[in-house]
């Protein structure tokens, strides 16, 4: 299966110089949050491939303007062709507002899941907007990942964790590809191709 992951920076290369080729192939695409919610629509439109997505922290606009034809799987454990999605949005609580949370509320939001996760026998995908803690993530606290993220990798060994939030664009040296004990780490940012069978999804960029 071949997917798209997204996040934080619509990509020119898919919106402004769009080819419907460009998703040819695709069978699936996961946004991890921070995008415009009429970027998802507009991709919606011109594929058949599902479009998922958790929100960013800076996704408030969701609410009045929602991605179209898109599927949230925040808080959930989404299955699709056999390959369970669990779906995690938001960022570290750094100020007031909304898809913020501090490391105790995450938690509490993964214990919710854990009936679900254990009726499916664990998840084959980790879908977050931020980073797991001192895993490509930043020292600042908006930048700073979640513990509970590692747990989850450790209990459960999802092939793929993929999350946004720490551009590639900041200078920080952030990779675009990682791997934490038997997961594959994927930072989503602007936009990144990959088979879910790789072994080495690094050699599977376009």
């Amino acid at each position: 299966m071949k997917i798209l992951a997204i996040a934080d920076e619509e990509s020119k290369y898919l919106w402004d110089y769009f080819e419907k080729s460009k998703l040819e192939g695709i069978d699936l695409i996961i946004s991890c949050g921070d995008l415009d919610p009429r970027y998802l629509s507009f991709l919606a439109t011109f594929t058949s491939a599902p479009v998922l997505y958790v929100h960013g922290n800076h996704d408030d606009k969701y609410e009045k303007i929602p991605p179209e034809g898109c599927i949230c799987i925040d808080d959930k454990l989404f299955v699709y062709e056999g390959i369970r999605i669990l779906g995690l949005g938001g960022s570290m609580r750094y100020k007031p507002g909304v898809h913020q949370y501090t490391e105790w509320e995450m938690q509490k939001r993964v214990l919710k899941l854990y009936p679900k996760i254990w009726f499916r026998g664990g998840f084959d995908i980790l879908v977050t907007h931020s980073p797991a803690y001192q895993l490509n993530d930043g020292r600042d606290l908006p930048h700073q990942g979640f513990k509970i993220f590692r747990r989850l990798m450790g209990k459960y060994h999802p092939k793929y964790f993929l999350h946004g939030h720490v551009h590639m664009s900041y200078g920080r040296k952030h990779k675009r590809y990682d791997k934490y004990e038997e997961t594959n780490v994927i930072n989503a940012f602007d936009r990144c191709v990959f088979e879910f069978e790789a072994e080495e999804p690094g050699k599977e960029l376009e």
